[in-house]
């Protein structure tokens, strides 16, 4: 069974740093395309950003550029979002999944929530 789990959500201030994490397992993580994807309150679902994990290129969204960074241990099958100089406009639930910018998104985590409040 194919299966992401975020980790790393919380409750941090403007301006504060945030890593998120997501576990996969049941698919070939070194040879995909994974990405992390928000849902603020009310709002639809808005791409963060993607990496390609067999070659490590990275894309990201104008509004997290220069902040976030996406990275993988393809030795855990893991996912990683570092999030640095928040801003209360990041405020969304925060999930990972297969696939994305170019290709179909296929699996989602169940999401972690991330709040930027002072």
């Amino acid at each position: 069974e194919e299966q992401l789990v975020e980790s790393g959500g919380g409750l941090v201030q403007p301006g504060g740093s945030l890593r998120l994490s997501c576990a996969a397992s049941g698919f070939t993580f070194s040879r995909s395309v994974m990405s992390w994807v928000r849902q603020a309150p009310g709002k639809g679902l808005e791409w963060v950003s993607s990496i390609y994990t067999y070659s490590s290129n990275t894309v990201y969204a104008d509004s997290v550029k220069g902040r976030f960074t996406i990275s993988t241990d393809n030795a855990k099958n893991t996912l990683y979002l570092q999030m640095n100089s928040l801003k209360s406009e990041d405020t969304a639930v925060y999930y990972c999944a297969l696939g994305g910018y170019g290709t179909p998104f296929i699996y989602w985590g169940q999401g972690t929530q991330v709040t930027v409040s002072s």
